[in-house]
């Protein structure tokens, strides 16, 4: 699929490798739509990027938010070409803890907003998609969704995340199966330790022994180059049903 002219749905697009994938694809011509809580950081992106960008506060787990966004997405740039699932959260919690056994309440509020939600985008903006004239080889949208490193090597500590994101890796090919009638591509990227905002408060020397566990480069992630995956993945009609590890190789330690 052509960037240029196309509907860029993001959710988590305020910051870190949503607002890194949002500015990618303003870049080339497309018309992005940043879905996310945050609304002040979420209106400032929106601004810097002109007429190219708008700003829907979205509750991703929220059926009545999505719909309304995916509304306005059309309302403001006529359709909804490419959904990225962006947005999540990883809150730390042992499953037996000091205080006793991790809250339910935690566990499936992590699952809530990385697994249900991305699954609530993705089936409401691919009912959207399906209104769209096929481009070559009939395509007609373009489904990426965010896991992690952590869905393989979850690490001590991880079980809700590791969880949430081993969900995501699972439905990547079972949908992308079922979306192939329509012509939608559902594609899958698993990143691994990426200088992200979740990372920005960690001190540096943690940070240095961070950068040490990635075989090559020793270094985290930068969001540009999630950034530069998700476009090549856009552009690339053969990359389906696949969940593609950006990692530098690291597989992670227990803890």
């Amino acid at each position: 699929m052509e960037i240029r002219d196309r509907v860029f749905v993001v959710t988590g697009g305020a910051s870190g490798l949503g607002e890194a994938t949002v500015k990618a694809f303003a870049a080339r011509g497309g018309k992005a739509v940043i879905l996310d809580l945050a609304e002040e950081r979420g209106r400032m992106v929106a601004d810097d990027l002109g007429d190219s960008a708008i700003f829907c506060r979205t509750d991703v787990t929220d059926e009545a938010s999505v719909s309304a966004a995916l509304d306005a997405a059309i309302e403001a740039f006529g359709a909804v070409h490419v959904a990225v699932n962006c947005a999540g959260v990883a809150t730390p919690a042992k499953v037996i803890g000091k205080e006793g056994p991790i809250e339910l309440s935690v566990f499936e509020k992590v699952v809530r907003i990385n697994l249900v939600g991305t699954l609530n985008v993705t089936r409401l903006a691919a009912l959207k998609m399906l209104e769209n004239a096929p481009a070559e080889d009939g395509e007609k949208g373009v489904v990426i969704n965010t896991a992690s490193a952590a869905a393989y090597e979850g690490q001590i500590g991880q079980a809700a995340y590791a969880a949430s994101k081993a969900g995501v890796v699972g439905m990547t090919l079972p949908v992308a199966r079922e979306f192939a009638e329509y012509g939608i591509r559902v594609v899958t990227i698993a990143p691994g330790l990426f200088d992200t905002p979740m990372m920005a408060g960690l001190p540096e020397k943690a940070r240095e022994s961070l950068n040490k566990m990635v075989p090559f480069p020793k270094r985290m992630g930068k969001p540009e180059e999630f950034a530069a995956l998700a476009v090549h993945i856009v552009e690339n009609a053969m990359i389906n049903g696949a969940v593609l590890r950006l990692d530098g190789a690291i597989r992670m330690a227990a803890r």
